[in-house]
């Protein structure tokens, strides 16, 4: 993201602290270790969206939904909540069709007792994720994270995904890790940490490096055309250079069956 540059006054036994944070790695200088403060301090406040969006009788899991079902005794919803706030998001936007959005309500309400204020935001009638992913506008300002709401995912280290994005704040940083069957998912061709080329469910590909639907993003991503995140959005970024990978060793898993959320409690 552009820097402006800009005067300030501190206390010069303040900045003597500040000057203690000086690395010559990561933080090189003055101006790196206020900007470092800076996005600490405000990082006490992160915002997470869980994107549980689509038409009801597909996310069904019994009478239950993939959000809501059971995981280990307790909602997959709960699951997520609890490994958001222990990454330090204080705050969770909910995004799904009203009886979905009902059901997270019941289990989640204001989010008080799990340590977090849970928003709600309702999707009428929406034709992919990127439309879903809109509805959350004016509700976030500046960087915030995004996970589908059917994954189990306590083992991703969501901070260092964070983190990466926060280095230079392109448009979007996408959770990356690799898959024998790639033709069932996003696949990323990317250099270091740039992504050259992002395709959904190709036929055949020669890229085994794939995309868990979890991702930190900047709100002017919001303002990128297209229905969809994986069709249309992420292969514009893309090709604009705008969006980052981050690989993790660590896999999430999709619960979309009572099989998924036993085989899951099993692996546990």
């Amino acid at each position: 993201m552009p820097r402006q540059k800009i005067s300030i006054t501190v206390d010069s036994a303040l900045l003597r602290e500040v000057d203690g944070i000086i690395d010559n790695v990561t933080v090189r200088n003055r101006s790196q270790a206020i900007e470092h403060l800076v996005r600490a301090s405000l990082g006490e406040s992160k915002t997470a969206v869980l994107l549980s969006g689509g038409p009801v009788e597909k996310i069904r899991i019994g009478e239950a939904y993939r959000a809501t079902a059971l995981v280990s005794g307790k909602p997959v919803c709960v699951h997520a909540v609890e490994k958001l706030r222990s990454e330090g998001f204080s705050k969770i936007i909910v995004v799904a069709r009203g009886p979905v959005l009902t059901a997270m309500f019941s289990i989640l309400k204001d989010g008080r007792d799990l340590g977090v204020s849970v928003v709600y935001v309702e999707e009428r009638n929406c034709h992919g994720t990127a439309d879903s992913l809109r509805l959350v506008r004016g509700q976030v300002k500046g960087a915030f994270l995004v996970v589908y709401g059917d994954l189990m995912f306590s083992n991703v280290h969501i901070n260092e995904l964070w983190k990466e994005h926060m280095r230079d704040r392109k448009e979007a940083t996408l959770l990356l890790t690799t898959s024998l069957a790639p033709s069932t998912k996003g696949t990323a061709k990317i250099e270091g940490s740039t992504i050259l080329e992002f395709m959904q469910k190709p036929r055949q590909s020669q890229q085994y490096i794939v995309f868990s639907p979890i991702f930190a993003c900047e709100d002017s991503m919001l303002s990128v055309p297209g229905s969809s995140l994986e069709k249309d959005v992420f292969p514009t970024l893309a090709g604009q250079r705008l969006l980052k990978g981050y690989l993790s060793s660590e896999k999430e898993c999709h619960v979309h069956t009572a099989d998924d959320a036993a085989g899951y409690a099993k692996k546990a």
